[in-house]
């Protein structure tokens, strides 16, 4: 049989385009899947970063006092609520407390940082210094609030062009219920 022969019957032949069709869909199936995957992953590291921020910033707010060590040991408490998302260097949480007398305005009273060793810095502000608040927020003369916020710098298992590497920020923001908190005792 000559190689044209041969040529010919293998352009003719159809029986294995089942094949080819099926490799071709299980490439695509499973692309797919993991995309699915990377966003599923994504949504849930949002709800995980909310979840922080409300309980850190619960849990501060419940307070009648805070010292040092209770401050520590919420921040002990964040990789827990995190799991199974590391924070580690991935992560940081921020807790501050605003307050206003005398009509100068929202004011940072203090501020601390754990949970995590990101550079990241508050969006509201650093301690003594005006508090930049959400538009329609405000704090009368008076009052506390005390502010929790998470970064996460986050980074695509498998496709960066789905969801690309960016650092996600979440906040929540909490009265006190039992005392101002306006100094870490």
């Amino acid at each position: 049989m000559s190689f044209r022969t041969l040529l010919k019957k293998f352009i003719g032949e159809r029986r294995a385009s089942l094949l080819a069709e099926s490799a071709l869909t299980l490439s695509l199936m499973v692309t797919m899947m993991l995309a699915g995957a990377e966003i599923a992953r994504y949504t849930l590291l949002h709800q995980k970063l909310e979840r922080i921020a409300a309980s850190i910033g619960d849990l501060i707010a419940q307070a009648e006092t805070l010292t040092e060590t209770d401050v520590l040991n919420v921040f002990d408490a964040i990789n827990e609520v995190a799991k199974p998302f590391p924070m580690g260097a991935q992560g940081l949480v921020n807790i501050s407390s605003i307050g206003a007398s005398g009509g100068s305005g929202p004011l940072i009273n203090w501020q601390r940082q754990g949970g995590g060793s990101l550079p990241a810095y508050s969006l509201i502000g650093t301690t003594g210094s005006a508090a930049t608040l959400p538009a329609g927020f405000t704090v009368l003369d008076g009052e506390t609030v005390i502010v929790a916020e998470v970064h996460y710098d986050y980074q695509p298992w498998l496709f960066a062009k789905v969801i690309g590497p960016q650092q996600l920020y979440h906040s929540a923001f909490f009265r006190p219920r039992l005392g101002t908190l306006s100094a870490i005792q």
